[in-house]
């Protein structure tokens, strides 16, 4: 896929878990798992807000485009 999800990086650097994000921008842990791991297939942008405001970052931190 070449849309890479950077989701785990972002919380690594702002020491958070999947427990506290998915609490913070209320989104159930399995859903919040699979974007993580980069097996979801679409994204609200609602949601890529929510978790821009809780991690303090831009959509561009959490993704990337690869040509591979």
């Amino acid at each position: 896929m070449p849309i890479i999800v950077n989701l785990d990086v972002m919380m690594a650097k702002r020491k958070m878990s999947l427990n506290e994000l998915s609490e913070k921008v209320d989104l159930t842990l399995s859903n919040l798992s699979i974007l993580k791991t980069g097996k979801a297939k679409a994204i609200r942008f609602s949601t890529l807000e929510s978790i821009c405001r809780v991690l303090d970052c831009q959509p561009g931190d959490l993704l990337e485009y690869s040509q591979k």
